[in-house]
């Protein structure tokens, strides 16, 4: 789990989230590989190893400076590109969502329920009660069910804001007259937290995002996940 003060990724709470651990540690390797690659060159060329001018005008080096990098490239493209095809397909939503930045909160709206639309400010430092969070948690929590589909309708009402949760690997833009969709699934239970990631203002930093993600009564959630 994650602790205090410490670096890296948030835990996946979401399939997508997961998708992009996985091609993160992909992507560091080839990049400590070709770290160690060129390291070694620099180290034979600076102790005179690699100096010989036949071999720095051979063809067969030519073939591997090019070749090798296409290569590189394709083995972080794919996996890349697989990635932002399911970032983009949404799989019959079982709820969605309406979400309007405004300066300094948000507003939530579900479209399937007449009338179901609210607030959600940042709860004051002198109002958190014993275990929540400072600058995170909010009054109004943003609810849906764990292990389906939800669709995000992101728009704002004045400037630039963004919707963001890193636990549900969601990150898009909220534009004036500009309507952007984004999903995600949790895949469990719980409570996520996110914050507006663009500067939109002197409250930027006082505007968090909270998802609290319940189960639905006898569900069985592994058929769902099956078919994501």
């Amino acid at each position: 789990m994650t602790q205090p003060i410490q670096m890296g990724f948030q835990d996946a709470a979401s399939p997508i989230m997961e998708e992009l651990l996985h091609f993160h540690d992909h992507a560091l390797i080839a990049v400590f590989l070709i770290s160690i690659l060129v390291l070694y060159i620099l180290t034979s060329l600076m102790t005179s190893k690699l100096t010989n001018t036949n071999l720095i005008d051979a063809q067969e080096i030519e073939m591997v400076w090019t070749v090798m990098p296409a290569i590189i490239l394709i083995v972080i493209a794919l996996p890349s590109l697989r990635i932002l095809y399911l970032m983009d397909e949404i799989n019959n939503p079982l709820i969605t969502v309406k979400t309007t930045g405004h300066q300094w909160y948000w507003s939530y709206e579900y479209g399937d329920f007449e009338g179901v639309y609210f607030d959600s400010y940042m709860t004051p430092t002198t109002e958190l009660q014993p275990g929540q969070l400072r600058l995170l948690e909010v009054d109004n929590r943003m609810l849906t069910p764990t292990c389906v589909p939800i669709r995000i309708l992101i728009t704002a009402e004045d400037v630039l804001h963004s919707w963001a949760i890193p636990s549900l690997g969601v990150k898009t833009d909220a534009i004036p007259g500009r309507l952007n969709q984004t999903s995600f699934t949790a895949s469990w239970p719980g409570i996520f937290y996110g914050q507006c990631s663009e500067i939109c203002g002197a409250n930027h930093s006082f505007m968090p995002i909270v998802v609290e993600s319940t189960p639905l009564m006898n569900q069985d959630p592994w058929p769902i996940l099956m078919n994501f």
